[in-house]
C-alpha cells in the first residue's frame, strides 16, 4: 500500500489543485476503496465555484465513484478485500427522527462523500462499510461509476411518479436529464418530449428514447408544446436544469392538475417568481428531488447489470486522473462534453 496519492482537492472557489495526500487507513466499520473510475457531477462544478454549500475546505470531490476494495477495518463483514464496489455516498447518524422514518437525507449530522467529507476523486478513500453495494459480475466497474447518478434520477422518478401513458417533458439533455428520458420510457411514457438547445445533446436524448426533440432557442418551449399536445400541455415536467428561466417555464408549461419535478440544482442564493394563484388555479403538484439513498442504489445496479440503461451513451469522455482539475474547469464552459469520467492509476 503506497504512503501518498493523488486527489482533486477543493481549497476555495475556483481554488481546485491535483494534491498529494496520505492515503487513508480504515478504522472499525470501515473499508478502503482503490477507486477505479469517477465521474464529474455538475454538482462538482457548482462546488468548485463556491456556489453550492461545501463547510469542510479542503475537501476532496468526487461522489460517482466504483472500485475495488483494497483494505477492511473489523466489522465490515460480509465485505472482502477484492470485492468489486460502489458507495452509497449518504452518511447519517441512524437514530435521529428522520433517519427512523427511512429520511436520511435530512438527517441533521448527515454527510455526503465528496461534499462533507473525502470523496472519490482520488486514487482511494475510505468509506463506511454499511454504505457499500458489491456488484453482481455482470456490471464493470466502468459502467458501475454511473451507478449514484442513476440512483438520484431513480429518486426523483420515484418522486414524481410518472405512470403508464403519461406525457413527459424534460427540460434540460445534460447528463441527468439524459438518465431522466430513459428512466420516463422504461416507466411507460407515452411520449417523452425533450428540450435542449445544443444539437449534439439532443441527438443523444433521442438514442435514449426521446420521441419529440426541441431546440427552445428556435421555438417557444410553450409554443411547440402546446402544438405537439393538444394545447392542453405535459403531465409531467421534469426541470433538470438548475435554472431560474427554465424553472419559470416549467411552471408555465405543465397542464392543469399537472405534476413539476424540481431536479436541476439552481444556485442556493438563486429565487424564482412564482403566483401562488398559478398553483392554487391549475391544482400543481411540484416536488423536489435532492439526491439517491436505500433502494435506488440497487435497483440502479440492477439496471446497468441488465443493461437496460446505456451510461456508455452518455460518457463521451475519458480521463486520466493527471487531467481532472483541467477537464473540471473545461466543463464549466464547454457545452460539446456531456459526460466525463476520470480514470484512476492502475
Amino acid at each position: 500500500m503506497p504512503e501518498t496519492m493523488s486527489a482533486v482537492r477543493l481549497f476555495g472557489p475556483g481554488d481546485l489543485r491535483l494534491d498529494a495526500v496520505e492515503v487513508p487507513r480504515p478504522v472499525a466499520g470501515e473499508v478502503l476503496v482503490k477507486v477505479r473510475r469517477s465521474g464529474i457531477c455538475g454538482t462538482d462544478l457548482h462546488i468548485a465555484k463556491g456556489t453550492f454549500p461545501a463547510p469542510n475546505l479542503p475537501l476532496t470531490l468526487g461522489h460517482e465513484f466504483s472500485g475495488v476494495i483494497a483494505e477492511a477495518g473489523h466489522d465490515t463483514e460480509p465485505l472482502s478485500v477484492d470485492d468489486h464496489v460502489v458507495v452509497d455516498i449518504n452518511v447519517s447518524c441512524g437514530r435521529c427522527y428522520f433517519c427512523r422514518r427511512g429520511q436520511k437525507l435530512f438527517c441533521p449530522f448527515v454527510s455526503q462523500l465528496g461534499v462533507h467529507r473525502a470523496g472519490g476523486l482520488a486514487e482511494y478513500v475510505v468509506v463506511p462499510a454499511a454504505n457499500v453495494y458489491v456488484l453482481p459480475p455482470a456490471l464493470s466497474l466502468e459502467n458501475a461509476a454511473y451507478v449514484e447518478p442513476l440512483a438520484c434520477a431513480i429518486h426523483g422518478q420515484d418522486r414524481i411518479g410518472i405512470r403508464s401513458g403519461d406525457r413527459v417533458l424534460i427540460i434540460g439533455g445534460g447528463p441527468m436529464g439524459l438518465a431522466h428520458v430513459a428512466l420516463a420510457k422504461l416507466s411507460g411514457a407515452s411520449i417523452v418530449v425533450v428540450s435542449e438547445p445544443d444539437a449534439s445533446r439532443r441527438l443523444l436524448a433521442g438514442q435514449m428514447g426521446a420521441d419529440v426533440l426541441i431546440n427552445p432557442f428556435e421555438t417557444p418551449l410553450g409554443e411547440a408544446v402546446a402544438e405537439l399536445l393538444d394545447g392542453i400541455g405535459p403531465d409531467v415536467v421534469i426541470e433538470a436544469v438548475g435554472s431560474i428561466p427554465t424553472y419559470e417555464t416549467a411552471v408555465e408549461v405543465v397542464r392543469r392538475g399537472g405534476r413539476i419535478l424540481a431536479y436541476g440544482a439552481a444556485p442556493q442564493t438563486a429565487t424564482m417568481s412564482l403566483r401562488p394563484f398559478d398553483i392554487y388555479a391549475k391544482e400543481l403538484t411540484i416536488v423536489g428531488s435532492y439526491a439517491g439513498t436505500y433502494d435506488t442504489w440497487p435497483r440502479a445496479i440492477s439496471l446497468l447489470a441488465q443493461k437496460r440503461f446505456a451510461p456508455e451513451l452518455i460518457v463521451d469522455s475519458i480521463r486520466p486522473l493527471s487531467e481532472a482539475v483541467e477537464a473540471i474547469r473545461g466543463l464549466e464552459h464547454d457545452k460539446s462534453t456531456v459526460k466525463v469520467q476520470i480514470e484512476m492509476p492502475s
